[in-house]
């Protein structure tokens, strides 16, 4: 694992040199699988891909839905089979050290959107939207990652998840893409579609269309998959962002109408809190609904495969945030809702057949809005002047061999705050009320708080969380 922290200015420059010779070899780093290949080697940029280089790439951004860190089998579930995204890893790069904007739904998406903290848009304070009105969304006057790809002339559709904020306020279509089909809120029931608002939920564009009865993942698989098809004799590149709802509740697995039905039967009851399905589920219906999630991404993935798209489309799968209830991320503590690492450390693999090699693993941060800046200086796009972005581009490091960049990483919610800067994590929980600090290359569990053996660290980290913080939006 790299550490930088020996160019930062002030005592913990000082200090970082030394504390680098702790880190963990790669394969000590819980670095994920079980069932890791002999072969997986460490990131190294193919400088040699010079033919391709000239030609945008397609981009299918795909995003589970609470999925936790270790909910595959290349992340380390022991019960968990997950044979199609664990190809992909296998066939570009697996990042250790993938971070999620935010410790629930909707800030990180509004981050991956626009590349910009949670904080800098309305939209980003909820956590997550849940209620309709016109302040909590993405406004049409704020570029994102699609309206900057599609003045580059791309192909822009978002399937799935939007949660960016409800009509008739805030829609896909009127930030950027040219095409949607999905939800507009958090979370809907897999084969009714209705969402904890009490209304029904699916809609092409900005028009309710009918419900089929089938299931929600295989829904959004299938529109993927037509989208994928019909991009294969046009002229222009595009981007789809591909957002499931699975493994988030109700926990509903293929083929559990009957859960549906009582499910439905209480919000059409006026039980909106039925939804959040407190009193079902199980790991057996976990197991099902991440195993059906990883086949219907494979159906995706074999449809760019199918129509010879596959070596000049990069792939980019993360979930949005850590896991809830039935899932699996050790040796992480904390989850969904917190900064802890289990809230925010995500499974995140990349693969771009035609500019990256495959079988390789980096052990380098990275968080949600990186990869919007990244996409954008491969297919050619500028960000806006009057919105820069908080996001780093990974692209040099990807594809010129240059270091990953360097700064810090950034989380807050209403509850905590975190700040990461090389191997230190400065994290504040409102259960404890203190200030924390922990080395999370040599312990990812955040268990042994050093905030009393560096206080000059923990001082310096603060110092610079507030001095960001004091830039975005106040959640009062």
């Amino acid at each position: 694992m790299t550490d930088r922290g020996t160019t930062r200015r002030g005592v913990f420059g000082a200090l970082a040199g030394a504390a680098a010779a702790t880190a963990l070899p790669a394969d000590a780093a819980f670095a994920g699988s079980t069932d890791k290949s002999q072969d997986e080697k460490p990131f190294a940029a193919d400088k040699s891909s010079g033919k391709a280089r000239g030609k945008r790439p397609n981009i299918l951004f795909i995003l589970a839905d609470d999925l936790g860190w270790a909910d595959l089998s290349s992340y380390g579930s022991p019960d968990i089979a997950t044979p199609n995204l664990d190809r992909l890893a296998r066939s570009g790069v697996r990042f250790t050290q993938g971070y999620s904007a935010g410790a629930v739904c909707s800030p990180t998406r509004v981050a991956l959107y626009t590349g910009r903290y949670p904080g800098r848009t309305p939209g980003g304070l909820p956590e997550p939207i849940g209620a309709v009105n016109d302040r909590d969304g993405i406004p049409a006057t704020h570029p994102t990652l699609a309206s900057l790809l599609r003045a580059k002339g791309y192909a822009t559709a978002l399937i799935g998840k939007w949660h960016g904020g409800f009509l008739p306020n805030f829609s896909p279509l009127r930030t950027g893409w040219d095409y949607f089909f999905g939800n507009y809120s958090g979370g809907v029931d897999y084969y009714s579609k209705y969402s904890h608002t009490g209304k029904y939920d699916l809609f092409e564009g900005e028009t309710e269309v009918p419900n089929d009865g089938r299931y929600y993942t295989d829904v959004i698989a299938d529109k993927a998959e037509e989208f994928v098809k019909n991009q294969k004799n046009q002229d222009k590149p595009w981007l789809l962002n591909l957002n499931f709802t699975s493994p988030h509740w109700p926990w509903e697995a293929p083929g559990d109408q009957k859960v549906s039905e009582e499910i439905t039967a209480k919000i059409k009851a006026g039980n909106a809190q039925a939804i959040f399905h407190y009193d079902g589920g199980s790991l057996d219906t976990y197991k099902k609904m991440v195993e059906n999630l990883d086949k219907r991404i494979g159906q995706v993935l074999n449809a760019l495969r199918q129509t010879g798209q596959e070596e000049n489309t990069l792939v980019v799968f993360a979930s949005d945030n850590g896991g809830e209830r039935f899932s699996y991320y050790w040796p992480l503590s904390g989850g969904k809702g917190n900064l802890q690492e289990g809230g925010i450390r995500v499974p995140t693999i990349l693969r771009w057949p035609a500019r990256i090699r495959s079988g390789q693993v980096s052990h380098e941060p990275v968080v949600t809005h990186d990869w919007t800046a990244t996409l954008l200086e491969v297919a050619g796009a500028e960000p806006s002047e009057d919105f820069p972005l908080d996001g780093s581009s990974f692209a040099g490091y990807l594809l010129r061999g240059s270091d990953a960049p360097e700064r810090d990483l950034f989380w807050r919610t209403r509850a905590n705050r975190a700040l990461r800067r090389g191997k230190w994590k400065y994290l504040r929980l409102t259960a404890t009320g203190a200030d924390a600090l922990y080395d999370v290359e040599t312990d990812p569990r955040e268990q042994a708080n050093l905030a009393a053996k560096h206080p000059e660290i923990v001082a310096e980290l603060r110092a610079k969380w507030e001095e960001i913080n004091a830039g975005l939006l106040s959640y009062s």
